[in-house]
């Protein structure tokens, strides 16, 4: 199958700079049928699922290990050190891959991310390890 469809990875990522930022990625839709395309099979080491209360704010932190996100329920902010942020809703996602740059020592001005939950409802998370 030769068809240019892909679905579009969102990805957290370390930068050369040691700050995280996003980028976006096409994984291509080139397996499966004509209504039903489907990406390459990608390997996984296991999931996790996760509830955050209301209210609930985390530090700034890394990625301690690559992992897709999936919020299944309530809302989600994801902020970074330049002060922008992005919400995620139930059935967004993205690739988090802002691990520590190798020999670095966490910087909190520096490295990683924050998130939160948003809204009243708790929020409801699927980690699914790279």
């Amino acid at each position: 199958m030769t068809d240019t469809r892909h679905f579009t990875q969102v990805r957290l990522v370390t930068g050369p700079d040691g700050y995280a930022r996003w980028e976006e990625a096409p994984i291509p839709l080139d397996q499966g049928k004509p209504q039903a395309r489907l990406s390459a099979l990608m390997a996984s080491g296991g999931f996790q699922l996760r509830e955050s209360p209301v209210g609930f704010r985390s530090e700034f932190h890394c990625t301690g290990e690559p992992q897709w996100l999936f919020v299944i329920g309530g809302a989600m902010e994801i902020g970074l050190q330049d002060g922008s942020s992005r919400v995620f809703l139930p059935g967004d996602h993205f690739y988090s891959a802002d691990v520590l740059p190798a020999g670095a020592t966490f910087d909190p001005k520096v490295h990683g991310h924050w998130s939160r939950q948003l809204g009243q409802l708790p929020l409801r998370t699927l980690f699914v390890r790279a």
